[in-house]
């Protein structure tokens, strides 16, 4: 995806029944997140979970869960948050395939 996709695909409405994303945190030791649509795994210092925009992977120290609403597709994590990030794996397209894979169609 270049950037003009992904600014393509910043601009587009979300299309899931949770509604939007949104990740906001509070001095590094609270995280609020939107758009959750399932908790795949926590543990004190790892959580990974499946939103409306892909797998987010939160590290950090001593993590909780607080608070936790699937109909509402909302999540927050108190602890000290050291990290997060995504894995776009489900949001990348047929451009993206390695050479090998257009070489053998």
């Amino acid at each position: 995806m270049n950037i003009y996709e992904k600014e393509s695909y910043m601009k587009q409405k979300p299309t899931t029944l949770l509604g939007y994303h949104q990740v906001s945190m509070k001095e590094r030791k609270l995280m609020d997140v939107t758009g959750i649509k399932k908790l795949l795994s926590f543990d004190s210092e790892l959580f990974t979970l499946d939103t409306t925009m892909g797998i987010l992977t939160v590290r950090g120290m001593d993590l909780e869960l607080k608070n936790l609403d699937l109909e509402k597709g909302e999540l927050s994590i108190i602890g000290y948050i050291t990290g997060y990030d995504y894995d776009d794996f489900d949001l990348v397209g047929e451009d993206s395939k390695g050479i090998l894979s257009k070489l053998f169609k």
